[in-house]
């Protein structure tokens, strides 16, 4: 395609990306650019669910970003795995379905974002879906998104779910339904035994589009402007720049960590901080990198050698995993479809509160430094995470340089109630996996966290141990506030032509994984662009006199 001849440049090939790629796309009349500066999404340890566990770790289709040291962690610098590839991190992701609570949406509303209550989400959420147990007030069916329960679930997630009614917990069958509060089995976003990325949903079935351009290794370097208004974006393809304009708008959706830096490198962005690396000063825009948080979440692991069924790295598990290649190559069924967190639960910290605030996942493996050590032998862990944090951090540029990663400070722990909750989720969760349902299985808590009984030495425990659970949000929020990034309808305040759109604009963290939310609010984008488009084409060819009027 003419690269001065797009109608919409997308930024950014993950979640958010791709489904506006496909839906404005449906338009033959509208043309579609999508920069993705990672590679296409052919990797098997992409396809392969079990392939997590090793994208966890290396670099490959990640852009691996580290914060810089948190008071609240000790010290210790946090790892940012974001996905670098099409698909985003819905490609390397825990592929867990889970919406929020229906609260969290009131939230937004409520703060004067209109359009963006539970109710005016819902068919969002149902229209990206289609659920393989049925469609009904809550699920969709024929939507891109395949919803599933898992298909070769391990015996292991029944039991933790066994474990979590024996501490007093209801069975959650459907954690997306009229309640989220209980211990249950996560459905997944998987089809036939392989991992459903939003690239798989949205991208694979529309790339034959004409009117489609998709293009990988395009790392985007700045948005361009003519005015205040944005006309297209440059971008680095291997060793040349290049540039690809807009006629309609340029839909920036980096994610919470990069289309915040993308601003600030175009001059959109806190004046002083921009000058503060040499960049001109299009659009002082205060709160463009504030408001970053995330779920914080510690694990409990236990070792237990002899359940040579679950994960782990021994002789026994090492055949184990060489049966299960043969047999996912051949059927997709058997071990290696899982995600690893199969089970889990949206709990309290206390039974005053009045929502969940702690979420649970059960990992069938020993799961230390979240994931990112290679232990030997085997046993289960349990993440525990904080829903709805008060803490905040900030993402600022490290320089003017558009291929250095961003500064990032989610600030963990900086509010103290967090630790306080996290205290209380901890002791929550130590609790379950002590239920005999769990503790008939012999399994021994490491020592590490089973030398933490009093609140304090949990607290120390937690600042040496915790990390994000990969939800980062919040840094292009929307409302009408000074602090707010962008309006009720995504556009950027004080610029034309550009929308964000992405887990940035989350005015506060939902409590549940982000990965649906993320492809409901680039649904609903799609529709506010179309509606956009339409009213502009409207008022052009309006009689002179309406206009006036």
């Amino acid at each position: 395609m003419d690269d001065n001849n797009v109608d919409y440049v997308i930024v950014g090939g993950g979640s958010a990306g791709c489904v506006l790629a496909a839906r404005l796309s449906e338009d033959p009349d509208v043309r579609v650019t999508l920069l993705e500066a990672g590679p296409p999404d052919t990797s098997v340890l992409i396809h392969c669910p079990a392939g997590l566990a090793l994208l966890a770790k290396n670099g490959q289709a990640n852009w691996a970003f580290q914060t810089v040291p948190q008071a609240g962690l000790n010290g210790r610098r946090g790892y940012q795995p974001r996905g670098k590839v099409l698909g985003g991190s819905s490609s390397v992701n825990a592929m867990i379905y889970a919406r929020g609570h229906h609260a969290d949406y009131d939230a937004w509303a409520a703060e004067g974002n209109a359009g963006w209550s539970w109710n005016e989400v819902l068919p969002y959420f149902r229209k990206a879906e289609h659920n393989e147990r049925g469609g009904d007030a809550w699920h969709g069916t024929g939507g891109p998104l395949n919803v599933m329960d898992l298909r070769s679930p391990h015996r292991f997630g029944p039991i933790f779910v066994e474990a979590g009614k024996q501490a007093g917990y209801r069975e959650n069958r459907d954690f997306n339904g009229a309640e989220q509060e209980g211990v249950g089995l996560y459905q997944v976003t998987h089809k036939n035994g392989e991992r459903y990325s939003a690239a798989k949903a949205y991208l694979a079935p529309n790339r034959a589009r004409t009117n489609l351009q998709v293009m990988t290794g395009a790392h985007a370097t700045r948005i361009l402007f003519e005015g205040k208004r944005a006309v297209g974006v440059e971008y680095r393809q291997g060793a040349e720049t290049r540039v690809v304009r807009a006629k309609r708008e340029v839909l920036l959706s980096a994610g919470a960590l990069l289309s915040p830096q993308l601003l600030m490198l175009s001059g959109v962005g806190p004046a002083e901080h921009l000058r503060e690396h040499g960049i001109p000063v299009l659009h002082d825009l205060p709160g463009v990198g504030r408001n970053l948080h995330d779920h914080v979440d510690v694990v409990q692991v236990v070792d237990a050698p002899h359940l040579q069924d679950l994960f782990g790295l021994s002789p026994r598990g090492i055949v184990n995993a060489i049966r299960a290649i043969f047999e996912w190559r051949k059927q997709r069924s058997g071990l290696l479809t899982t995600n690893f967190a199969e089970a889990g639960g949206f709990i309290k910290s206390d039974p005053s509160e009045p929502l969940p605030d702690l979420q649970l996942h059960f990992v069938i493996g020993k799961l230390v430094d979240h994931g990112r050590k290679t232990v030997f032998g085997h046993g289960y862990s349990c993440h525990v995470c904080l829903l709805r944090p008060r803490s905040r951090g900030s993402l600022t540029l490290a320089s003017a340089d558009p291929l250095a990663a961003p500064r990032i400070d989610p600030n963990f722990l900086g509010d103290p109630d967090d630790l306080r909750r996290l205290v209380r989720g901890f002791r929550v969760m130590r609790e379950i996996l002590a239920q005999p349902a769990l503790a008939g299985h012999r399994g021994r808590e490491l020592a590490a966290s089973a030398q933490a009984t009093s609140d304090e030495a949990i607290a120390e425990f937690i600042r040496n141990h915790a990390d994000t659970i990969y939800h980062p949000v919040g840094t292009c929020r929307m409302g009408s506030g000074s602090l707010d990034v962008v309006d009720d309808q995504l556009r950027v305040h004080g610029i034309q032509g550009l929308r964000v759109v992405d887990a940035s604009i989350m005015p506060s963290i939902v409590g549940g994984n982000t990965n649906a939310p993320v492809i409901m609010i680039a649904e609903k984008a799609a529709d506010l662009v179309r509606a956009g488009a339409s009213s502009s084409r409207e008022a052009v060819h309006a009689p002179r006199e309406a206009v006036a009027a």
